[in-house]
């Protein structure tokens, strides 16, 4: 985003404010999801205290869908003339963002939208969101920004009011706002977003159940990290059988799925064949809730290597794919890689070259990609360190890299780890590599 000049929409006191008037999927993939999110081109005035958008010419484009729409809001008062010059540079900068052989028809006719929501709604259209949807979608964003522009009781009374709202595609969307205000570095962003996050969490009906789900996962986790390598099946089922909720039970069965196998199930059954009265009620009703859920489990994960494999396939149809496998990077997960790994093989016995290419450019494109950061690499690194002379060391060693950037990496990766994480070994070794990184960066400017 561009830092640019502008009047206070409330006060016509001047303001610099972060501007952005396009949004190309095809060159920013999180393009989209920033325009949607209502956090793009909100500024806020010293002056007044006015927060809020700011009107400013829109250009979306989505070379997939082959999407060209453009908004100009009537309020800016611009002449006719003035605004097609405005609307056709930023057309001219979509069209030289596209190789030769991309460039259709569709160029030549952008969509013109009558208003912002319009514009919204027809680009969740082409994603095959429907009406309902959008409007459902619109509530929760219109309940994220009135949450982010109120604090303290304000706040919790709206929290309240709205607990019907806050559901669990309200935490998934506050979820992605969070990780693009991140990627993005938009630090003030990720930091209200976060703090945002861990208020929702005690005070409505989802949030403590998500806080409960939390803390079994955690219980679970610890139960299984305590068995180690000695975890067998007997000793699975005996967690099972003494898991306190169907919660725990439903930890266990997420996390220990491989074990769950005939195996498992056979001693289930005779220890069912040993039980009397109430105790072998209760264990075929075990055994029951447990075939239902490994049965949901095995179905999420056919699921998911099913859209593995479906997007593999449009990634290798693509003309470039090597661009194709950048654009959708952040859907690729460890399902992904073994539909890779799978069709490499599989392409390899079968001699087809062709096919091996365009696997192997995807594959360097993920391995690239799933390269740490020399920032990330250098975080690590202090991490490991034993105490803080070593770490001392590591930094005078790596004193070029010790930018602001490197401690705006640092600042959010605390935020971050800080509000997810109940590793609070984590948590307090961040923030101490974060102190000493500060105190040297400081030293280092003193001494310049």
């Amino acid at each position: 985003m561009a830092k640019t000049r502008i009047n206070c929409p409330n006060c016509r006191q001047p303001i610099v404010a972060d501007i952005e008037q396009l949004f190309d999927v095809g060159v920013e993939p999180s393009a989209k999801q920033k325009l949607l999110s209502g956090l793009a081109n909100v500024a806020q005035c010293p002056h007044c205290g006015f927060q809020g958008s700011v009107a400013t010419p829109v250009i979306y484009h989505d070379p997939d869908k082959e999407l060209l729409l453009s908004y100009f809001p009537p309020e800016v008062g611009l002449p006719r003339n003035e605004q097609e010059r405005l609307i056709g540079g930023l057309i001219n900068k979509v069209v030289n963002n596209l190789p030769q052989e991309k460039r259709k028809g569709y160029l030549l006719r952008p969509q013109t939208m009558l208003t912002f929501q319009g514009l919204l709604e027809r680009i969740l259209e082409a994603d095959g969101i429907t009406r309902e949807m959008i409007q459902a979608q619109q509530a929760k964003l219109n309940l994220l920004q009135r949450l982010l522009n109120a604090s303290g009781d304000p706040r919790i009374e709206i929290l309240r009011n709205e607990d019907e709202l806050i559901d669990a595609e309200f935490f998934a969307l506050l979820s992605r706002l969070l990780e693009t205000s991140i990627a993005s570095n938009d630090r003030a962003t990720a930091q209200a977003l976060a703090d945002l996050q861990k208020q929702i969490l005690p005070e409505t009906t989802f949030g403590r159940q998500l806080q409960e789900q939390t803390q079994e996962i955690e219980a679970a986790v610890s139960s299984l990290q305590e068995a180690g390598q000695n975890l067998t099946r007997e000793k699975l089922l005996d967690l099972v059988i003494k898991a306190p909720n169907d919660t725990r039970v439903s930890a266990y069965v997420s996390l220990a799925r491989p074990v769950m196998d005939y195996s498992f199930f056979q001693i289930l059954s005779e220890r069912i064949d040993r039980a009397r009265g109430d105790g072998r009620t209760r264990l075929i009703q075990l055994r029951e809730r447990l075939l239902d859920l490994t049965r949901q489990v095995d179905l999420q994960l056919e699921a998911r290597v099913a859209q593995s494999r479906q997007l593999l396939g449009k990634i290798l149809q693509a003309e470039d794919v090597g661009a194709a496998t950048v654009q959708y990077l952040p859907a690729l997960d460890e399902f992904f890689i073994q539909e890779l790994n799978i069709a490499l093989e599989s392409a390899r016995k079968q001699g087809d070259l062709a096919k091996i290419d365009k696997l192997q450019q995807v594959m360097q494109v993920v391995q690239e990609a799933s390269t740490a950061p020399p920032e990330i690499a250098l975080i690590e690194e202090l991490l490991e360190a034993a105490d803080e002379p070593t770490r001392q060391k590591i930094l005078e060693d790596n004193q070029a890299m010790i930018t602001p950037e490197f401690l705006d990496t640092l600042t959010s990766l605390v935020a971050r780890v800080e509000d997810g994480s109940q590793d609070q070994e984590l948590v307090a070794n961040l923030k101490s590599i974060y102190r000493q990184s500060m105190r040297y960066s400081m030293q280092m400017k003193l001494k310049g």
